[in-house]
């Protein structure tokens, strides 16, 4: 094959890579840069203007390729050629598109991105022990070594950790409060419901020796317990896809750099299919409404808000993943009356776009 079709073969690979870097990552930043370069003029229009032509921009950039790959056929290169267009296609879609969403999740916290890759990690671990000294019983053909022992013990030993880390991690601001925007200051925010403590009192089946009574437990740890049973289940199907991909290439593990068990990418096979269902979960967590007038008022001054009526008419404030209604409240002037504020209003909903100081 000539140097210059391999040559053309890899310009097309990052053409179709830079294509859907800007696509993703430009769906997923867009705000945030808005909200960095709000105090410049200038900036502000470009980037605007930017995120407006944002997706027929990637569209155009992608038939661009196309038209490109089709003009560059030649004979004897087309299965060459169509097998590495096909390849493209699917590390853009298995790694990178699902990749993509670890980012997401950072920005809403790097508190959903450590506990869940922790977990995964935690659950990987303590399955090759389990199943080291008590594994008897093969679990799935497709990895001889992996067995029903160490499936049970990972998943005991993981939705425990999950309640554990859930804990440890909610108390640091730095881990648990959102990127609103590109800087790289420390971040301190309110905590929020779900990483404020509350007492809760243990059942009384306890025996007597136990010392307490009560304990202090974040809301978020109960959902925790959700991630580890997913990490426990679902994500160690990543692994046997990983396993099946290193067979298929005749291959033990990806690493080496820990004897006997791989390496660090063969701790994070699991890692994709959990940062899909983190960010979904973000997107759509199913907290009860929580009837709190004041947290409304108090949130309603220090958040970019999502604000939408319900069925019963209440103002609804969305958080990153919680929703407050306020029962008492009827319209946006309840809330912040003293902000200029631009409303669309629809047939079922009304959305505010908080007011921003912007020059111009």
């Amino acid at each position: 094959m000539p140097l210059a079709g391999f040559d053309a073969v890899r310009a097309q690979m990052r053409h179709f890579f830079f294509t859907a870097m800007l696509f993703v990552y430009g769906r997923i930043l867009s705000q945030r840069l808005v909200n960095t370069v709000t105090t410049d003029k200038f900036l502000y229009k470009v980037v605007g203007n930017l995120i407006k032509y944002h997706m027929v921009t990637c569209y155009f950039l992608y038939i661009a390729g196309f038209v490109w790959f089709i003009l560059s056929l030649k004979k004897k290169m087309y299965k060459y050629q169509f097998g590495q267009y096909a390849w493209t296609h699917m590390i853009l879609i298995v790694v990178f598109t699902q990749s993509s969403f670890t980012v997401a999740n950072i920005f809403e916290g790097i508190f959903w991105f450590l506990l869940p890759a922790s977990l995964i990690v935690i659950n990987d671990i303590a399955a090759y022990f389990f199943g080291f000294f008590f594994g008897k019983t093969p679990l799935i053909k497709l990895s001889p070594k992996k067995t029903w022992e160490g499936f049970i013990g990972a998943s005991v030993t993981t939705i425990i950790s999950a309640f554990v880390l859930a804990n440890f991690m909610g108390r640091f601001h730095w881990l648990t409060c959102p990127r609103k925007d590109l800087s790289t200051g420390w971040l301190q925010c309110d905590p929020g419901p779900l990483f404020t403590p509350e007492n809760f009192i243990l059942p009384g089946w306890l025996p007597e020796w136990f010392p307490w009574t009560e304990m202090e437990i974040m809301p978020v740890q109960w959902h925790a317990l959700g991630l580890g049973l997913f990490a426990s289940i679902i994500a160690p199907f990543g692994g046997f896809f990983a396993s099946g991909f290193k067979r298929a290439f005749k291959i033990k593990d990806f690493g080496d750099s820990i004897p006997g068990h791989g390496g660090m990418t063969d701790r994070m096979d699991c890692q994709v299919s959990a940062a899909v269902m983190i960010f979904k979960k973000l997107l759509s967590w199913p907290f009860p409404l929580l009837e709190d007038d004041d947290i409304v008022l108090k949130y309603a001054n220090s958040q970019s808000l999502n604000v939408n009526l319900d069925g019963d008419g209440r103002v609804c404030i969305h958080l990153p993943s919680v929703v407050y209604c306020c029962s008492k409240c009827i319209s946006w002037d309840d809330i912040r009356p003293d902000r200029n504020e631009s409303v669309l209003r629809g047939t079922t909903s009304i959305v505010h776009k908080p007011w921003t100081d912007h020059p111009g």
